[in-house]
């Protein structure tokens, strides 16, 4: 009889014990996992294998993968992107028609974006990929490595200095301060939320001191982000040393310079965390064990406001089991931005997010 019979007998289920019931509705797998004949790591593999297996329907003649012929919720789950949407990714990021590896290998570029996606959205090895794909790894890695480099010599300029960006003007910033104002913020000047974030990295072979976080106890590379209500990360500075304060990456990566640029001398400020010096275009929350209560109200509204920018970075955060250096980190880090501008687009028909919508410019993601 089929478990669903069963399920559906009132009369059959009033004799069966709970263990007979989870036997109906368990699979084999987990009715293994359960008896502690699998591991998580061995079930998460097999699941993996199965997956793959489902891929092969989706090869072409030649063995490769097909991306036309995949359907649309495997698309997504494999590169968290909506199939209909990656036309408009590669044209936005202007993904060069064909690649060539060093391997003298040729490649669509529609299917190189498609190894940097996946590589990017789960911590894969290369022969994994080799299954999915059915390339040999140095080709994927090859490939990979060259779109990064053509998405960071193509827009890379867009994330080293807040005045690049066309639509960044007087007129925006008025926007963007009103859009916080609207969400809570009691300063009624802000425009963006600065931040710092580390990432963890292999240990180094040279100046491994350096590098080490004794706060975090890691070896690991630290950015700074400047990110706006609509969720477009303006300004990226990195990497920095993993022993460095906030206070110096600040201070070295000459983000004030250009706020003055930008603001003009008009009342505009940016936000950031007790670790950032108090300016004339920097604020940060009221210090100390004795505080008022509007102080209090203050501090707690700023940082309801200013999740947008943490958001921005668990978003941007490369894999966890990718082995990362001081170099590849910079290099993952920058081209996971259409990464944080998608999550960021998600959650701004939310109600939790500032709602300004990003600008569409040509030639900017």
């Amino acid at each position: 009889m089929p478990p669903s019979d069963v399920l559906s007998n009132a009369r059959l289920l009033s004799v069966l014990t709970w263990a007979e019931i989870d036997d109906l509705l368990l699979s084999h797998k987990e009715r293994r996992l359960l008896r502690h004949e699998y591991t998580l790591d061995e079930l998460e593999d097999e699941m993996r294998r199965s997956r793959e297996a489902e891929l092969v329907r989706y090869r072409s003649q030649h063995g490769l993968l097909d991306i036309d012929r995949m359907d649309s919720s495997t698309f997504k789950l494999m590169f968290r992107f909506h199939k209909n949407d990656f036309d408009d990714l590669c044209s936005a990021l202007l993904v060069p028609q064909e690649i060539t590896t060093a391997q003298k290998v040729r490649l669509c570029g529609r299917e190189a974006l498609c190894v940097l996606l996946r590589r990017l959205a789960y911590p894969n090895s290369w022969c994994d990929l080799e299954g999915i794909f059915g390339r040999h790894s140095s080709v994927m890695s090859n490939a990979m490595s060259r779109l990064i480099g053509h998405i960071l010599s193509t827009f890379g300029h867009l994330l080293t200095d807040v005045n690049n960006h066309e639509w960044m003007s007087l007129a925006s910033l008025k926007e963007f301060t009103g859009a916080a104002e609207d969400k809570g913020s009691p300063l009624p000047n802000c425009w963006a939320f600065i931040d710092g974030t580390a990432r963890p990295i292999c240990r180094p072979k040279r100046n491994q001191k350096l590098y080490f976080s004794g706060h975090k106890r890691m070896d690991m590379v630290k950015y700074q982000s400047l990110m706006c209500p609509n969720g477009i990360v303006c300004q990226l500075d990195g990497h920095y040393p993993g022993s460095w304060h906030d206070a110096r990456i600040f201070r070295e990566s000459g983000v004030y310079t250009k706020l003055e640029k930008l603001t003009r001398n008009e009342d505009f400020v940016v936000y950031g965390d007790p670790a950032y010096p108090l300016r004339p275009l920097l604020m940060k929350p009221y210090g100390g064990s004795c505080l008022s209560p509007a102080q209090q109200a203050f501090n707690c509204g700023m940082s309801a406001v200013r999740q947008a920018v943490e958001w921005g970075f668990a978003s941007a955060s490369p894999p966890e089991a990718m082995e990362v250096t001081p170099g590849s980190s910079a290099s993952l880090t920058l081209t996971a931005s259409p990464k944080v501008r998608r999550s960021s687009l998600d959650r701004l028909k939310g109600k939790k997010h500032p709602p300004v919508q990003p600008p569409h410019k040509g030639g900017e993601v």
